[in-house]
């Protein structure tokens, strides 16, 4: 099963130290040797970012930075589980070392696994 570990936490304009991306590496390699990380990367400031809203037909665009920093985005890792539990563990591991913060996890699908009986596209146009 894929899950996506989606990583919040407050921007706090001060880097990371080489010792802690070193660490963070060794993790990643690890973790992408065992098969478990299938993706992981960084996301910039929100000052660098906007955000699309579509709302009752109309289309606004906001630039950052974002007020809502508590909630930004941080960053993303796509994993390779064996279930939600054991997505819970790899995405313990990661925190451990990033830091404060929050990782919301989703599980990832196509559309076969919500519509039973159609092949993937068949079951994607069918949710569109």
């Amino acid at each position: 099963m894929r899950f996506l570990s989606i990583y919040q936490a407050a921007e706090t304009g001060v880097p990371p130290t080489p010792e802690h991306m070193t660490e963070m590496q060794r993790l990643i390699e690890e973790m992408q040797s065992s098969g478990a990380l299938i993706a992981t990367e960084g996301c910039l400031p929100s000052a660098l970012g906007a955000r699309v809203r579509l709302s009752g037909g109309d289309v606004t665009v906001t630039d950052g930075p974002f007020t809502e920093s508590k909630e930004l985005v941080a960053g993303f890792a796509l994993l390779e589980a064996d279930s939600k539990e054991h997505a819970v563990e790899l995405t313990k591991r990661f925190l451990r070392i990033a830091g404060d913060g929050v990782c919301e996890i989703r599980q990832v699908y196509d559309g076969s696994d919500c519509v039973p009986d159609f092949a993937p596209a068949e079951a994607a146009a069918a949710v569109a």
